[in-house]
């Protein structure tokens, strides 16, 4: 969708996603820091108006601001300063709406005030990364909604072209050519992963596969790689595991992703 400008000098990406589960289920996996943990990364969330957000995407980035808007289970907003050099602050909120069968509409909108289009790039990349991670939203909240969580993984920059990195990190894991429904797991060597297929996804941007785990540990695994503009594409590899023993498992895993991902992405170029 395009961005959003109005004549007070805000930018704006909006989205919405269905998902199941009360507005209570729902807003415990979008607004607080274990729930956010089931789905998404790694998220402290200080729990009131004036509090503070932080979110770790990776040992050398973390990114964080205030909370602005606290009213469960409907409404939640938070800033993040600091998120790109110089780049203006950016502006979240996050709406949990009711609907009949047992579902939510959950409606986010990012906002920079600003009436430049330089950082129209930017918002759009929030805008195309979130549906990956709310297809893995879909699955806790159905079917490991209330059960620990723990998540492991790792992010590095490419060194080929999208293209080609997609396809060698695809053949590296068995994973190339896999169909919806496919059961695959990785050879030794690498890291242990096995399960079946649930979706798969590709466009000019984004090219992720999304795994119901059974090995090593039940959960979801979803790898990709992205274009960032400017050359700066990324690959990456998130793991939720759901019940119990799984910090264990999450922070054996977090090891070997750590160095796993990183040293395969150089073996590409």
């Amino acid at each position: 969708m395009p961005v959003h400008a109005d004549d007070s000098g805000n930018r704006w990406v909006e989205m919405e996603y269905v998902v199941p589960g009360t507005p209570e289920q729902v807003w415990d996996a979008v607004a607080t820091g274990p729930g956010m943990r089931a789905w998404f990364a790694k998220v402290d969330v200080d729990e009131r108006e004036g509090g503070r957000i932080e979110f770790h995407f990776g040992p050398d980035t973390t990114t964080s601001g205030p909370i602005t808007v606290w009213e469960p289970p409907v409404r939640f907003g938070y800033e993040e300063h600091g998120w790109n050099g110089d780049a203006p602050v950016i502006a979240t909120e996050i709406t949990v709406r009711a609907r009949s069968g047992g579902e939510c509409v959950v409606r986010m909108v990012h906002t920079m005030t600003t009436d430049s289009e330089d950082w129209d790039g930017e918002l759009e990349s929030f805008e195309k990364g979130w549906p990956g991670f709310f297809d893995v939203l879909r699955i806790y909240l159905r079917d490991y909604a209330g059960r620990p969580a723990a998540i492991a993984g790792a992010m590095a920059p490419l060194e080929i072209d999208v293209a080609r990195s997609w396809s060698a990190l695809m053949t590296a894991l068995n994973l190339h050519g896999a169909d919806v429904g496919d059961r695959r797991e990785a050879p030794t060597g690498g890291p242990e992963l096995g399960g079946r297929v649930a979706i798969t996804h590709q466009d000019t941007d984004n090219r992720y596969v999304l795994v119901r785990l059974d090995a090593p540990h039940d959960g979801v695994a979803v790898i990709g790689v992205c274009d960032g503009g400017d050359g700066r594409g990324m690959a990456s590899a998130s793991l939720y595991f759901y019940g119990e023993g799984v910090d264990r498992v999450a922070a054996e895993q977090d090891e070997v992703w750590t160095a796993w991902l990183p040293d395969r992405v150089r073996t590409l170029s």
